[in-house]
């Protein structure tokens, strides 16, 4: 059976279209001969993500974005639909991130699969769209308070020079050329001096050795005089004091135990009693003669005077 030439075209431009469907769905990203499930997901900025984006699970490719577009509730958020060719479950509380792939900026989406005992994602479900920070976000987020405050050192900088320049004034910086200029001679003035020294140093040296040597030699004997006299002297105190608080320890000893007139004292109470009776009686005597003299009179004129008792108005 022969076939027209009109079937054998007809055959060829329906392949034709078939292959053209196929390679341009295969473009977007869609399988046809796959098992694939479509997910959507909600971003704001979605910048470095085009159609043909790969999605990745674990950091295996598993398909590839399919349409970017607004979700088309005026909020001007985007919608991205993720066609994934796997039969890998995960839970529907996954998430879709955004991530960039190396440090040319390159952008994917990573399916961060949760195993939360939920509900398993089905075709056409809504993931949570998240996006990873980057390494030039990152840098962004460091470099900017730096450059700020480079700004502000600058700032700080720029006024620091205009004041300099207010107060270094043609005057001022005169005053200062005539400074440095005055310090240059003292500092030339001082080396000739150095010079000087250094010269007599050199013609005196064999008399400033001697010199010292004698300094030298006489610290030391006075040194070994003083250490001397300080042992000798040391020594002899150190036995006068020894011998002094012994003696001290002996006495009252003695008087702990009632040795001598005042350990008696201490510790006669007989001997206390009689010192004091005895006192009163002096005491009595005096101001007996103080207050009846004429009858000691007679002892005073060796004359004897008989004795009579005054009386007296009490």
């Amino acid at each position: 059976m022969q076939i027209s030439k009109e079937v054998k075209t007809g055959i060829l431009v329906l392949l034709g279209i078939i292959l053209f469907i196929f390679g341009f769905n295969y473009l977007k990203g869609q399988n046809l001969l796959g098992n694939s499930r479509t997910f959507y997901a909600v971003y704001d900025n979605v910048e470095g993500v085009t159609a043909s984006t790969p999605i990745t699970i674990n950091g295996n490719i598993v398909g590839k974005v399919a349409e970017i577009g607004f979700k088309g509730d005026g909020s001007g958020k985007l919608l991205i639909k993720l066609i994934v060719d796997t039969e890998f479950q995960f839970s529907k509380n996954s998430s879709a991130e955004i991530y960039e792939t190396g440090l040319i900026g390159g952008k994917a989406i990573a399916i961060v699969p949760a195993f939360d005992k939920a509900e398993i994602a089905k075709n056409e479900t809504y993931l949570k769209g998240t996006v990873k920070a980057g390494l030039s976000e990152l840098v962004n987020q460091k470099l900017t308070p730096l450059q700020e405050k480079l700004v502000k050192m600058l700032d700080s900088a720029d006024k620091l020079l205009v004041n300099m320049n207010e107060v270094f004034d043609d005057n001022t910086k005169a005053n200062l050329r005539e400074s440095v200029a005055g310090l240059n001679d003292v500092i030339n003035n001082f080396k000739k001096t150095s010079k000087s020294i250094d010269a007599i140093v050199a013609g005196n040296q064999e008399k400033l050795n001697n010199t010292l040597t004698n300094v030298d030699k006489i610290a030391n004997n006075l040194s070994r005089v003083t250490d001397s006299i300080a042992d000798a002297n040391f020594s002899k105190t150190l036995k006068s004091l020894e011998s002094t608080l012994q003696n001290f320890d002996s006495i009252i000893a003695g008087l702990e135990k009632g040795e001598g007139t005042m350990g008696k004292l201490l510790k006669d109470d007989a001997l206390y009693n009689n010192l004091r009776g005895t006192t009163k009686e002096m005491e009595e005597l005096l101001r007996d003669i103080k207050l009846h003299p004429k009858r000691y009179f007679r002892i005073l004129s060796r004359k004897e005077i008989p004795y009579t008792e005054e009386k007296t108005n009490e």
